[in-house]
C-alpha cells in the first residue's frame, strides 16, 4: 500500500467518524428521537418524548421584528453604514492596494498584473457617468480640504451633502468643481459653529479666495441655506488652543466679545479680528506673554487690525464699568 493509499485511506476514517458524531449529537440520549430547536424558547428538544437537551441558547437572530419585506431591509444593519462623503455612499466594493493575499503573501508578477486589471475595471464600474466621476471628484476635495483645516467628521457630512444638492438642482454649470466643492465646506464649517475664515479656507484650496465669496453666497442664495452671521466668540477657543494659553484667557476674551456685543462694536467688523483682539487683549489683562505678530499668524490677519480692535474692545469694557 502506497503512502498516498494510506493517507486517503486515513482521511476517509477521520471523515467517517466525525460524520457519526455528528449523527449522534443530533438525537435524543434517552429514546434516540430526532431533536429540534426550539427558536422562542431557545431550546433544543426531542420530537418524540419531549426531553429538553440544552436550554438558554443564544439567539443570533436580530434583536428586533420585522412584520414585512420593507421594514427588514429598513432596519437591517448589515454591512458597513452608508455614508455621503462617498460618491457611491460606501455601498460599492474596493480592492486594496496591497499585492497580498489573505495570508499576507506576496502575488506572482501574473497575480499582480491582474489585480491591478481588475482596479482599473472596478473604478470604471464605480463611476458609470459625469454625475457620480463630478461627485467623485468633489467629495474627495472635501475631504483633502477638512483634514488639513482640521474640521470634524460632521462638517464634512454635511459639506457633502450640501454639494449634493447643488448637484441635483444644476448650480454647477459656469462654476468649477473646486470653487463649489470650497463653498459647501464652508458653509458647512459655518453652520456646525466650526466656521474657518476665508482666508484659511482659500489656503488650502485650488480656487482663489474672490471665487470662494462669490460662489459661496450664490449657493446660499439658491439653495435657501440658513447660516448665521459668525460669532467671534467661536474663533476664540482655537486661537486660544493654537497659542497654548491657558484657560482664563479664554474666558476673558469671551467677557470682552460679550461687552463689545452690549455696547454694539462687533457690528460690521469682522469675527476673525474681533476674536483675534479680543485673545490679545485677554493674555495682557492676565500676564501671559503674548506677541502681536504671534496672534496675527495664528489668526491670519494684519497686525494692524488687531490693535485697532484692541482699542475698541477695551473701552467698550470701560463704557460698561461705568455705567
Amino acid at each position: 500500500m502506497t503512502d498516498t493509499t494510506i493517507r486517503r485511506y486515513t482521511d476517509e476514517r477521520e471523515y467517517t467518524e466525525e460524520t457519526e458524531d455528528d449523527e449522534e449529537e443530533v438525537v435524543c440520549p434517552e429514546c434516540g428521537g430526532d431533536l429540534v430547536s426550539d427558536g422562542e424558547r431557545g431550546e433544543t428538544v426531542c420530537e418524540e418524548c419531549g426531553l429538553v437537551v440544552e436550554e438558554d441558547e443564544i439567539d443570533p437572530g436580530p434583536e428586533w421584528r420585522a412584520f414585512d419585506a420593507k421594514e427588514k431591509d429598513e432596519k437591517s444593519r448589515v454591512g458597513a453604514p452608508t455614508t455621503n462623503m462617498m460618491h457611491d455612499k460606501g455601498l460599492s466594493t474596493n480592492i486594496g492596494w496591497q499585492d497580498k493575499d489573505a495570508y499576507g503573501n506576496s502575488l506572482s508578477s501574473r497575480q499582480r498584473e491582474k489585480m491591478q486589471r481588475l482596479r482599473t475595471w472596478n473604478e470604471r464600474f464605480r463611476t458609470r457617468d459625469s454625475k457620480e466621476r463630478n461627485l467623485k471628484q468633489a467629495l474627495g476635495e472635501i475631504d483633502r480640504m477638512a483634514s488639513a483645516l482640521g474640521l470634524p467628521e460632521n462638517v464634512r457630512e454635511t459639506a457633502s451633502v450640501i454639494y449634493r444638492r447643488a448637484l441635483d438642482e444644476d448650480l454647477l454649470p459656469g462654476r468649477s468643481i473646486e470653487g463649489v466643492a470650497t463653498s459647501s465646506l464652508y458653509a458647512a464649517a459655518r453652520q456646525a459653529g466650526t466656521p474657518r475664515s476665508l482666508d484659511e479656507i482659500s489656503a488650502v484650496s485650488r480656487v482663489e479666495k474672490d471665487e470662494i465669496a462669490r460662489t459661496y453666497r450664490y449657493v446660499v442664495r439658491e439653495l435657501g441655506l440658513e447660516i448665521q452671521p459668525a460669532d467671534p466668540e467661536s474663533y476664540v477657543p482655537r486661537f486660544v488652543s493654537d497659542l497654548e494659553l491657558p484657560e482664563e484667557v479664554e474666558r476673558r476674551a469671551r467677557q470682552l466679545l460679550q461687552n463689545a456685543k452690549e455696547q454694539g462694536v462687533h457690528s460690521g467688523k469682522s469675527p476673525v479680528g474681533l476674536a483675534a483682539a479680543s485673545v490679545y487683549a485677554a493674555s495682557l489683562l492676565t500676564n501671559q506673554k503674548v506677541t502681536q505678530s504671534e496672534v496675527s499668524e495664528v489668526a491670519n490677519i494684519s497686525e494692524v487690525t488687531i490693535r485697532n480692535r484692541y482699542h475698541e474692545l477695551l473701552e467698550a469694557e470701560e463704557e460698561i464699568q461705568q455705567l
